[in-house]
């Protein structure tokens, strides 16, 4: 176990970025489409294609997803992902007509200090493109890569997070989400993250909780006026579920986000999440088999966003938000319980 979305076979992860831009795309692709559904709790969603997953549609399953920065711009990247999934059908007389099917979340990085100056077309085409074509099982970049790469939180930057986990059944469930939030992963002004209580094995610097909380750790820390958010991402399981058990999924994970970000969902965020299942593993039918598949969702995301903040990087450049390590890196070594 990697303790990464790619835990989970039958999926490849791809990501693409550009410095100058601050910004990029991570592409999510399945071998065999998925069964898939998502959630919207944030005020304000860039996403594309998402009624397909409504319950009452017709498609239930996706060839792939993807989560990017740039806004409703970002959105052009699947485009470039359905472009390069294409390329891979087959195709000529006799072939029947093969449509990709791509959902998309994209988050708001457009103040970020990056150049955004790229003329008539966004660039968000060619980087879906090169993610597809870079997607492979196994390890991936977290932190400042991919729809990561030039993510921010309302006080260190953020980033691209990854957690897995088996429940007693032994199915495998994992979240990948791109951490951007209008609100705050860390405890008020102090180096701990929301996330602590759900930590495995110091997969973000194994600080815990505070021993008792600061003054002004229930205050309102979040962006600016102005500087927008998101918190996006995909929980995936091997179990074989239904469009509405994956509904139920996503909700669950959006349990992850309220529990690692305060506050999350905000008029200023568009928080979505989307959950699939790749149906290597047939269930049992017990509620308690489903719940704890909800349960781990909810456990694997908040994870992922603790891990996504804490392997964030500085570049040192212009206006750059610092990152975890910046401003708190000392903590490693002085404040551990």
């Amino acid at each position: 176990m990697l303790n990464l979305l790619t835990d989970i076979a039958g999926l490849r992860v791809g990501q693409a970025g550009c410095e100058t831009l601050r910004s990029g795309v991570t592409a999510i692709l399945f071998d065999r489409p998925a069964v898939a559904a998502v959630s919207t709790l944030g005020g304000a969603p860039a996403a594309r294609e998402t009624a397909l997953l409504e319950l009452e549609m017709a498609v239930e399953r996706v060839h792939a997803v993807v989560l990017s920065g740039g806004s409703t711009y970002g959105l052009d990247a699947t485009a470039g992902v359905q472009a390069a999934l294409r390329e891979d059908f087959p195709s000529g007389p006799g072939q029947p007509v093969r449509v990709p099917i791509v959902v998309q979340a994209s988050l708001f990085d457009l103040t970020n200090g990056g150049d955004k100056g790229w003329g008539r077309y966004s660039p968000y085409a060619a980087l879906g493109h090169d993610a597809a074509r870079a997607a492979a099982a196994g390890r991936f970049a977290l932190g400042s890569a991919g729809a990561g790469l030039g993510a921010t939180t309302a006080t260190c930057k953020g980033g691209l997070g990854s957690a897995s986990m088996t429940t007693p059944e032994g199915h495998r469930v994992a979240a990948l989400v791109a951490v951007n939030a209008v609100g705050s992963a860390t405890i008020g002004d102090g180096p701990h993250l929301w996330a602590a209580p759900f930590e495995r094995d110091g997969e973000f610097g194994g600080l815990g909780m505070p021993g008792q909380l600061a003054a002004d750790a229930l205050d309102l820390h979040v962006k600016p006026a102005g500087v927008w958010g998101t918190t996006i991402g995909l929980v995936v399981t091997d179990a074989a579920l239904s469009a509405q058990q994956c509904r139920r999924l996503a909700i669950l994970a959006q349990d992850g986000i309220a529990r690692a970000v305060l506050p999350a969902h905000l008029a200023r965020d568009g928080d979505t999440l989307f959950a699939a299942s790749t149906g290597a593993r047939p269930l049992s039918g017990s509620d308690a088999e489903l719940s704890g598949l909800c349960l781990a969702a909810t456990l694997v995301t908040a994870r992922a966003v603790g891990r996504g903040v804490f392997e964030a990087r500085s570049q040192g450049r212009t206006a750059e938000q610092p990152c975890w390590h910046t401003r708190f890196g000392a903590a490693l070594t002085e404040d551990r319980p």
